[in-house]
């Protein structure tokens, strides 16, 4: 093989193997969330707090990796599409405002770094059991609730005690991880299943409000 040919050929290896590389997603853009961010306001509020009478949980805070699969969730129909969860159908178009998986990187980078607003206790409950309840939790969601990227759960702490009730009717009746392609909302069904009643939820929902 001449040098001329064989300098072709790492030419084309050297293109191909470019050409096949998968793409890394680009990193969130907070400037550019904040500007996209601006339509969510509307029912979660300018700084993320949430709304209860919009039925807007708070998202100030949150984790980053976790605003984004649940943005990517809505708009792919995987969270949203039971005919029974009326506030996540409410989400989906919501979310497929966003133009492109860029403007979802944004979002996320934007409301990750908002300054969580401590919510107002509304539902009652007894903290004590709550925190009994909640002690199978503390391996994924931590102590503190704060979350933990390796075991995909996310931060539960100075959520809306009312929003946290309804994530666990939803997980517990199959509204909410019953999707074949929500892997992770699978993965908490039988945990909230747990929670054997009503009250046990509001207990630990009344816990996690008490929660820095």
């Amino acid at each position: 093989m001449n040098k001329t040919r064989r300098m072709f050929l790492q030419i084309a290896v050297l293109f191909y193997l470019a050409s096949a590389a998968p793409l890394v997603p680009a990193e969130g853009d907070p400037e550019r969330g904040r500007e996209f961010f601006q339509v969510c306001a509307a029912c979660h509020g300018q700084m993320g707090e949430g709304n209860k009478a919009l039925n807007a949980p708070a998202n100030a805070g949150q984790n980053e990796w976790y605003v984004l699969r649940q943005l990517k969730n809505f708009r792919a129909g995987i969270r949203g599409a039971d005919p029974k969860d009326t506030f996540g159908i409410q989400m989906r178009p919501m979310a497929m405002s966003l133009p492109d998986d860029q403007a979802v990187e944004d979002v996320a980078a934007y409301v990750a770094q908002l300054d969580p607003v401590k919510p107002e206790r509304t539902v009652q409950g007894d903290i004590e059991a709550g925190k009994k309840a909640y002690a199978p939790c503390v391996a994924c969601h931590g102590e503190n609730a704060e979350g933990n990227k390796s075991l995909n759960a996310p931060r539960l702490s100075w959520q809306h005690d009312w929003y946290i009730v309804r994530q666990l009717q939803n997980f517990k009746s199959g509204v909410r991880g019953s999707h074949p392609k929500d892997i992770y909302g699978a993965q908490m069904r039988p945990m909230a299943q747990l929670l054997a009643t009503d009250e046990q939820v509001n207990d630990v929902a009344a816990y996690l409000s008490t929660l820095e």
